[in-house]
Parts: structure tokens; C-alpha cells; sequence
């Protein structure tokens, strides 16, 4: 067998399908692993480049893989796809190792920063603190729709809940069975019992970013709080994954999707690729931001204003949410120990304020 240039792995719980080409691009190894044989497999193989899709335990073995020597990296499952269909029928585990294969050795492919395990340990608690906002929406949503029911009806968001909660229950304590009270009422508990919960994984949140350096600098960008910066620091982690803070802002999909012909650019909404989670912090934190720009003399401030007066909110808050991802992509990146947001205006800012 000639020497091994690059591999595709198709992960799976149990059962992995590996497959290899050499420098002239010919099928060298096509193999299905079982768990406990594939880091033994890949310890015996030479170094070579070992593409994956991003998933669930991809972060894991690449890792793993990095340690035996092998430059693993991984790939979006939506920037692999368009290779599984040429000259491939059908979709199966040994087609998807070779279109694998195939993306990671494109040169302009763009790859998932592999995160270390202490950054894998901070996103798992801003996983399990987002699972309880929903539940804690969910559980007010219904809690709203079954007031609904009985022709009272409570205005939205959880401050307005929680305040009007108890002049309600008195005061429409007759209009309401009994029966239904005892619903209601554990329903409230439970929304109740959720906000505490919540409130204490911001408590933990904001201990690790006083004790993070990196997270900390990251505060001081007016519009990105606590939890944004944990965030971003556990999901990018230096930043150098990217080559300057537009790439940043274009994985997070931030950018508006090109329509582009005959040399007229048309410019539509953005592309929402990347990390939802991450992006949605971003455009929330610029949303609050423009509501106080006015009140600042700084440049940043200024040109944001400058930004809310001409273009709608919402462009507006995609324009300025990634600014500050640039922003602190440099921070990161070149480990400035201010946010210098002095040097932020340029025409690509403006730019990406014509999508929304």
C-alpha cells in the first residue's frame, strides 16, 4: 500500500468508516472500525491530514488524533456535502468518508477551531444554562395561554409576569376553579424555581471570566457582557483560527449573502452561518448598545448612531454586532490589552449593514 497523503473519517458512535488517498489522489484504504480499533489503527498509520465533520465527540478525537501526530481537522457538515454528490449515488458511511476526504484537502476549505476540554467544560454550562431559558419561556408561555383560557390575560415578558402575578391572583381568585389554581400556581413555582437556577449559572459564568484574562479584556467592548465573552472565549479561544476578524464575522454569519452578476452587487439578508448560540449573544448585546450610543462621544458611538439613523434597527444591530466580533477577534488575536475601538470604521462595517 502506497503512503497515506490524507484520510476521511466518518464518526459515529460505534462503528467508523476511514477512508485514504495517496499524493495521486487513488484509494488507498477504505475500512470500518469499531471504536476500540480506531486510535490503535491511526497510531500505526503515518502522519497524514484527517478530515472529520463537526459533531457530536468530533472535538474529542481530534484531539486524540493531533497526539499520535495527524494534522486532524474539522469541517462544516454543510461545506461537505456539495462533494458527496459528485459521482457518489446514494448516501451512505463509506460515500461520506470519501467526500470527507475529498473537502479536506480543498485549499480554501474553512475549518472548525478544535476546542480544548476546558473550553468544551465552559460551553457545556452555557448549554445547560440555555436549555433552562427555554424551559423557563416555555414554562411562562403556557402559563400565559392557560390564564388565556380563563379571560385573563398578562402582558409579555417575565418582569411583567412575575409583577403582576400576585394582584392577579387575588383579584381573579373567583373567576378561576379551584383545580386549576393548583396548576396554575405549580406552574408559577416551577417558573420561579427556574429563574434561580438560571441566576446562579450567571453567578458561575461571571466567576470564571474574572478568572479568565482574556474573557475579562473582553468586557470592556461596551455591548459584550459576561456571558457573551465566556462564550466567545471558549468558542474561538485565541482567535488565530482565523486570519482577521472578517473571517470571524463571516463564520459566525454575520454578513450578508451575495447575490453577485455581471458586475451589480446585490447584497440580501445575512447568512446565519456558524455558531447560533454565539451569534445571537452578539446581536442581542448590539441591540442593547444602540439603545445608549447616544449618550457616548466616542467614535464607535458615534458611527453607530450615525448607523441607527440611516438604516433600520435590525441592520443596524447586525452591523454593530459584527464590529464587535471583529473587535474582539483582535483582542484575542493579538492579545491588546484594550479594546481600542478608536480603529474600528471601515468600509467593510459599512457593508455589512445593507443585510440584515
Amino acid at each position: 500500500m502506497k503512503k497515506i497523503m490524507r484520510v476521511g473519517l466518518d464518526l459515529a458512535k460505534s462503528v467508523f468508516v476511514v477512508y485514504g488517498v495517496d499524493k495521486r489522489e487513488h484509494c488507498q484504504l477504505r475500512r470500518t472500525l469499531r471504536r476500540a480499533e480506531l486510535l490503535p489503527f491511526f497510531a500505526s498509520l503515518e502522519p497524514c491530514l484527517v478530515g472529520m465533520e463537526s459533531g457530536s465527540g468530533a472535538h474529542y478525537w481530534a484531539r486524540e488524533l493531533r497526539a499520535l501526530g495527524h494534522d486532524a481537522r474539522i469541517m462544516d457538515p454543510r461545506l461537505v456535502a456539495p462533494y458527496r454528490s459528485q459521482g457518489r449515488t446514494g448516501k451512505n458511511d463509506s460515500n461520506d468518508a470519501a467526500a470527507i476526504c475529498e473537502a479536506v484537502g480543498r485549499p480554501k476549505m474553512r475549518f472548525v477551531p478544535i476546542k480544548d476540554p476546558d473550553q468544551q467544560a465552559v460551553l457545556l454550562v452555557h448549554r445547560v444554562r440555555k436549555g433552562l431559558v427555554n424551559e423557563q419561556n416555555r414554562v411562562a408561555n403556557q402559563l400565559r395561554g392557560l390564564l388565556a383560557e380563563f379571560g385573563i390575560v398578562l402582558p409579555k415578558g417575565l418582569l411583567s409576569l412575575k409583577r403582576q402575578w400576585p394582584g392577579m391572583r387575588q383579584t381573579e381568585a373567583e373567576q378561576v376553579p379551584g383545580l386549576a389554581w393548583e396548576e396554575l400556581d405549580a406552574l408559577y413555582r416551577r417558573l420561579c424555581d427556574l429563574q434561580q437556577v438560571i441566576v446562579a449559572y450567571d453567578r458561575k459564568i461571571q466567576d470564571h471570566v474574572q478568572r479568565d484574562p482574556r474573557a475579562k479584556r473582553l468586557t470592556e467592548i461596551k455591548g459584550i457582557g459576561t456571558i457573551t465573552a465566556s462564550a466567545l472565549v471558549a468558542t474561538i479561544g485565541n482567535g488565530r483560527d482565523f486570519k482577521n476578524g472578517r473571517q470571524l464575522g463571516a463564520w459566525l454569519g454575520l454578513v450578508p449573502r451575495q447575490y453577485s452578476s455581471g458586475g451589480i452587487n446585490r447584497l440580501g439578508r445575512i447568512t446565519r452561518r456558524g455558531d447560533d448560540y454565539l451569534r445571537t449573544l452578539l446581536v442581542h448585546g448590539a441591540r442593547s448598545e444602540l439603545m445608549y450610543v447616544h449618550r457616548r462621544d466616542d467614535q464607535k458611538s458615534r458611527w453607530a448612531l450615525k448607523l441607527r439613523e440611516e438604516k433600520s434597527w435590525n441592520k443596524a444591530s447586525v452591523a454593530l454586532a459584527n464590529k464587535h466580533a471583529r473587535i474582539a477577534w483582535a483582542i484575542l488575536a493579538r492579545e491588546s490589552r484594550s479594546p481600542a475601538e478608536s480603529c474600528f470604521v471601515d468600509d467593510i462595517g459599512r457593508t455589512a449593514a445593507r443585510g440584515t
